[in-house]
């Protein structure tokens, strides 16, 4: 299957999608969520490591 053919359906269409298509939509799905979990940790790992810097900074700041 085409990726042309693959964007022209649509799953409200009134036609019933192959397996095929099926399985490549779900392959798309997949690596959406998998790009999408990546940048969720990555944010979240930054979070955690701009609040351990601030933290450091005010101890830091409180022992002098």
């Amino acid at each position: 299957m085409t990726q042309k053919e693959l964007r022209s359906y649509r799953l409200n269409s009134s036609e019933e999608p192959t397996d095929e298509m099926l399985h490549a939509i779900m392959l798309g799905v997949q690596e959406t969520a998998r790009k999408s979990t990546i940048k969720a940790e990555q944010e979240l790992n930054r979070r955690f490591k701009e609040m351990e810097n601030n933290v450091k900074r005010r101890r830091q700041i409180q022992q002098k």
